[in-house]
């Protein structure tokens, strides 16, 4: 009897013991992100910038393929390559022009796009595909940009009296030039056949029906006055790109207007904070409230934050959705002047979504090939986004109303 009963409390004990633990393990298999889609609006297929620093163009070619798909014409790839060459080239001639004063670098903005469809059009991506002239699919030019850098510095930063020019008036040095884009990232076309009809890059832009003065660029500091446009301070500006300045919640208005109303956007932000997620969270972009108090924070998952330490919480924000910081226009306006908030990638925002908790989140593409947990795409909370955005391009019908008559937009 007694062996009876030591048997029993044995199994009574291992039984609370498993529940115990299988508790302990569905509590566990609760946690992490979970993400229920609101919004999603039609996108081209995920790219792959690779090794090149051109995220400017592949963001706002993408936003460009979702604006066509928007309007009815079928999906089509663009390419970045004929852009890029296209930029690299007007940008080596500015940092010529001002001695060296313009930035040469790989970087760019969405202007860049928009400015080099409307004055030398676009062409299809099999016309001028990235990678095709070292033998590859995507594009590596760490070896280009140390060959073009220091080819233009050379001719900037040196110390000649007067640059050489042949009869018809062509700086030497910008021949030269292009034949090193020419070997690197291919001849840009000057007539083509696309689905049985010769093109030049230009009727072939027209062709599509785009139209660039549609496009707007949006932003949101105080060092300028609200409502008016100003040329947005950051080195990749270098064709000094006017962006219309807009309280932040109302630049928020304009997001969330757009995506409502079937329009994606063209998103440029810093991706170099705690909150861009790595490793297994990689995908998701959160700005959460390390140092939220206040009795505002009710209910069980705000008791067991407010119960944590900063450091504590910094670490459970980097697994699981926790509440997420508002910031201020003054906040924001501190981390652009003390250079936290940089301009370091585009990408494209294309809908709206929400974790387990509440919290509301922007759908991005972005173009690092089937990077992170969802495969090219990304969750970034409102909250990061409200904080980090550095412009945005949309089309000028995506503003609501009453903000768009505060811009004199027609």
């Amino acid at each position: 009897m007694k062996k009876l009963f030591t048997i029993i409390c044995a199994a009574v004990v291992l039984f609370v013991g498993n529940s115990v633990k299988a508790q302990e393990t569905a509590k566990e298999e609760k946690k992490g992100y979970e993400f229920t889609d609101i919004k999603r609006l039609p996108i081209s297929s995920i790219k792959d910038q690779n090794q090149a620093g051109t995220c400017w163009c592949y963001s706002t070619l993408a936003f460009i393929e979702s604006e066509l798909i928007r309007m009815g014409k079928p999906e089509i790839d663009l390419s970045e390559m004929y852009l890029v060459y296209k930029t690299y080239m007007d940008r080596a001639m500015a940092t010529v022009r001002t001695h060296g004063d313009v930035s040469f670098s790989q970087g760019g903005s969405f202007y860049d796009v928009i400015y080099g469809m409307k004055h030398y059009g676009v062409v299809p991506d099999v016309e001028m595909p990235a990678g095709v002239m070292y033998g590859d699919t995507l594009s590596n030019h760490y070896e280009l940009s140390a060959v073009t850098e220091a080819y233009v510095e050379a001719i900037a930063g040196g110390k000649l009296k007067k640059l050489q020019s042949n009869k018809e008036g062509e700086m030497l040095w910008a021949n030269g030039l292009e034949g090193i884009y020419d070997a690197y990232l291919g001849v840009c076309p000057e007539k083509f056949n696309y689905q049985g009809v010769e093109y030049t890059p230009q009727s072939f832009y027209q062709s599509l029906g785009l139209n660039a003065d549609d496009y707007v660029s949006l932003t949101s500091y105080t060092h300028h006055p609200f409502y008016e446009k100003f040329v947005l301070e950051i080195q990749d500006n270098w064709r000094w790109g006017q962006s219309y300045n807009l309280p932040i919640d109302e630049l928020m208005q304009v997001m969330d207007n757009a995506i409502e109303t079937g329009y994606t956007i063209a998103w440029g932000s810093d991706v170099s904070e705690k909150g861009w997620l790595r490793g297994e969270n990689a995908g998701i972009a959160v700005y959460p409230d390390i140092e939220a108090k206040g009795a505002d924070l009710t209910g069980s998952d705000m008791a067991h934050w407010l119960g944590l330490s900063s450091s504590e919480r910094q670490k459970e924000a980097m697994s699981q959705p926790t509440p997420q910081k508002w910031c201020t226009q003054q906040e924001r306006q501190l981390a652009y002047d003390n250079w936290e908030t940089t301009d370091d990638h585009g990408m494209q925002i294309f809908g709206t979504a929400k974790d387990q908790i509440g919290n509301e989140y922007y759908i991005v593409k972005n173009s690092w090939g089937k990077y992170g947990k969802f495969e090219g795409t990304l969750y970034a909370s409102k909250a990061f986004v409200r904080y980090k955005t550095m412009n945005i391009v949309v089309h000028k019908d995506a503003l609501p109303k009453d903000i768009k008559k505060k811009l004199g937009i027609k």
